[in-house]
């Protein structure tokens, strides 16, 4: 195991991403969805650094158990707003293949919000099946399993402060 970004990268990249957003929405209210479970740690570290109204949610989407890919995509846990006229900002930890967020975002545009933008941790390209549009992109990296950060393997390594490859 060896560490791609460390603590203080990522939070430098937390925090240039929240200025783009606040500057994207200045006082707009914005609905954030997070995708569990690997988002959480960026979703609080974001939000925290956004300055306009936020609805904040989670919605579980499933697609791998440890390095394997689950044949389709789970659907773990739905959230109670509606999202019907908002601008919705869906926050991933690493979109690869594409196909979850794919999926997600097709699922949450049948919802009729004003705005659906996607802000993700994590790109990893060389993965890619599905087209899908990232509004904001933390960190692109190679085709590596990380952990930390929110990133697990098998349940394990998400409290790490630093994304690691394993």
């Amino acid at each position: 195991m060896y560490e791609l970004y460390s603590k203080g990268q990522i939070q430098e990249r937390v925090k240039e991403i929240a200025t783009e957003i606040n500057n994207t929405y200045g006082d707009e209210q914005l609905t954030v969805i997070g995708i569990l479970n690997g988002s959480f740690m960026f979703v609080s570290d974001l939000v925290r650094q956004l300055t306009m109204p936020i609805e904040l949610d989670f919605f579980g989407a499933k697609s791998y158990m440890g390095r394997k890919r689950n044949p389709g995509i789970h659907f773990t846990k739905e959230f109670d707003i509606d999202l019907k006229g908002k601008n919705v900002l869906v926050v991933e930890d690493i979109v690869d293949s594409g196909n979850t967020m794919f999926i997600v975002l097709d699922n949450f545009s049948g919802r009729e919000p004003k705005s659906l933008r996607l802000c993700t941790l994590l790109d990893k390209p060389t993965k890619r099946e599905k087209i899908v549009h990232m509004d904001w992109i933390g960190f692109e990296i190679p085709n590596k399993f990380v952990i930390g950060y929110g990133l697990d393997y098998y349940g394990l390594y998400r409290n790490l402060s630093n994304i690691c490859v394993l």
